[in-house]
């Protein structure tokens, strides 16, 4: 196992796989020659030339639309869009063509594209470029979402994404492109679908992706250490299709939930898995699902108001010492 960074754990994927299929090709603004604004294509454009490494035009409904017409011929593109916050751009593309396309053909025409988007909440980047918009992508029939809460996942994702037949949504998270973590040294392939208890516990599940997932394990050590309550992490880094047996699996165990989302809290990741947990699970609950979310109101540029709208690990542990009336 190495210990490499975030960003340098999606730039090896990245390698690999243009070395092994000559058809896998990258595009994006500012991924070639500058390597990307997260350095996750560093190096690629030297190696792999312009035709392959593709800079384009700040264009994203267009750049995204000419990857996913090369996909229909057997191009696998890695599609690089700088924020997520700019995706808004490209869902035409991404929601009526590659999407549907299998559908619509009988099967005789896939898309198998990658398309990698870096969102979440900074530090006071504005209402317009604190986007989080995975619960939109999630609720498109036809597109795969993942999002990668460390490095191991964040290669091991692309990787499989690439190889997959369907269109693959990689929403990573902006502050944790330097997150150190351990890869292992060999080539690794993580499961599209699924979910991971990071966490074995016993009391209380807490439910996170991406960037809460560590939230919810530091709220998990300080329960355990100041209150008693063991509180088992479950990673829910494949949003779509969310992880049905997994979810249910956990809250029997501990029958209790909580579900931790940087995002606005309607019509999102936690209201679907809160619907799974009532569907599946209700006469197994000895209390009612909590969702920890953020507030409903534009991301403030302020920093202190920008803290206090983005839920955080004590938010976390409130919430659970609420739950079992502490």
């Amino acid at each position: 196992m190495a210990e490499i960074m975030y960003w340098e754990a999606i730039r090896r994927a990245h390698d690999e796989e243009m070395e092994r299929d000559p058809l896998v090709i990258c595009m994006g603004e500012d991924i070639g020659v500058a390597g990307g604004t997260y350095k996750a294509t560093k190096g690629l454009y030297e190696k792999y030339g312009a035709e392959r490494v593709i800079d384009t035009p700040i264009s994203e409904n267009g750049y995204t639309g000419v990857g996913i017409g090369a996909s229909f011929l057997g191009v696998r593109p890695i599609i690089e869009i700088m924020s997520v916050n700019f995706a808004w751009l490209a869902m035409d593309q991404l929601f009526n063509s590659a999407a549907k396309v299998r559908y619509m053909s009988g099967g005789q025409v896939t898309a198998p594209l990658v398309v990698r988007s870096a969102g979440g909440t900074a530090h006071q980047l504005g209402a317009q470029h604190s986007a989080r918009m995975e619960k939109v992508f999630m609720g498109i029939a036809g597109l795969r979402v993942v999002t990668p809460s460390n490095p191991r996942q964040a290669y091991g994702l692309l990787k499989s994404a690439v190889r997959c037949n369907d269109p693959v949504y990689i929403n990573e998270h902006e502050l944790m492109y330097n997150m150190k973590g351990e890869v292992p040294d060999g080539e690794y392939f993580h499961p599209l679908e699924g979910s991971e208890v990071t966490r074995e516990g016993s009391d209380v599940t807490l439910f996170g992706y991406n960037i809460s997932v560590h939230w919810c394990l530091q709220a998990a050590e300080t329960l355990a250490k100041e209150h008693g309550i063991n509180a088992e992490v479950v990673d829910l880094y494949a949003l779509a299709p969310l992880d049905r047996a997994g979810i249910a699996a956990t809250v029997r165990k501990t029958h209790r939930a909580v579900i931790v989302e940087e995002a606005e809290p309607a019509v999102g990741v936690g209201a679907e898995v809160m619907a799974i947990i009532n569907e599946a699970c209700f006469f197994e609950l000895d209390a009612a699902p909590v969702r920890v979310s953020a507030a409903n109101v534009p991301v403030p540029y302020n920093h202190k108001l920008e803290k206090a709208a983005i839920p955080n690990a004590a938010d976390v542990v409130a919430a659970v010492r609420r739950m079992f009336g502490k």
